[in-house]
Formats: structure tokens, sequence, C-alpha cells
């Protein structure tokens, strides 16, 4: 039984109970298409910086407006089934948009969290945190460590042998 996957609606109210009990809640989204080293130190990172760690997941549909036709590698069921495994993560939620605006504007996390291939006024989603008291953090990239980067190796290994 899937206990962190929620749907959108049902997460906002998870949201007005932790705030409730006042807890501090961070937030982090991605494709997470091939699960990485540099996945899980973002985890690790953003969840240092509050006591509940929701991770918003970007659907098939959006991974493919972003990456391209090739991706995602892994339909979002298994993504999320993946995600749900790590214990770092309290929550979970997909999203079908090019960005994770909606849901950042309606969860309006304590914290927001990229990885360190962002810059602080390009992170959607700033403005509203900001705007209600929250902070923006971005955790610094882990070189090596980009699913686009790993598939390119993966593809050059393939066409080496």
């Amino acid at each position: 039984m899937r206990k962190k996957i929620h749907s959108q609606d049902d997460l906002l109210k998870i949201r007005e109970e932790l705030r409730k009990q006042g807890k501090k809640v961070v937030l982090t989204n991605g494709c997470f298409d091939l699960l990485h080293s540099g996945h899980i130190h973002i985890f690790r990172e953003a969840k240092e910086y509050g006591d509940i760690l929701v991770v918003a997941v970007n659907d098939d549909f959006s991974v493919k407006k972003i990456k391209g036709a090739s991706r995602p590698i892994f339909p979002l069921e298994e993504r999320l089934e993946i995600l749900e495994a790590i214990e770092d993560i309290d929550y979970l939620t997909s999203f079908s948009e090019e960005t994770p605006q909606k849901i950042i504007a309606a969860l309006v996390p304590d914290v927001l969290v990229k990885g360190g291939d962002w810059k602080p006024d390009e992170i959607v989603g700033r403005e509203e945190v900001e705007g209600a008291g929250g902070d923006v953090r971005v955790i610094p990239y882990l070189e090596g460590c980009s699913t686009s980067e790993i598939i390119e190796r993966i593809v050059y290994s393939a066409k080496v042998k």
C-alpha cells in the first residue's frame, strides 16, 4: 500500500494539518527519470531544511515537453514507486504542467529547494515562497550527476562496443 503518494488536493489538506502542527515543509521538484546519487544528495540536503519533504514529480507528458520524445525512460508510476522507497521523502505528488508553479503556489512550502544547476532568480515559485516569508535554497550540483549526462554515457558506451 502506498503511503507517500498523494493527489495535489489531498496534499493541500495534509499541508494544512502540518501547518497546524507547526511543521516546516520543504518542497523540491523534478523529473527524476533515472534516479542517481545527485538526486539522493538533493533529497538528503533538502530534508535538513525542515521537518517534512514533499517531492513534486513531472508526469510523463510534461517530461516529454521538457526533455523530448525519448523521455521519460521510466513512466511516472515507476518513478513514484522508486521515490517512495527513499526514506528522506515524506510525500510525493505529480504534476502535468511544464513547471511546478501551480502546486508551489497552492502548497506554499516554507522552503523551496532546487539543485545547483538553477540560479535563485530562475526558480519557479520563488516569488510565492519568499512572499509568504519562506526561503529558497539551491543545493550544490554534484559534477557528473545529471540524468542527461548519464544517458549520454550509456549511449556512448553502447556505440563503443
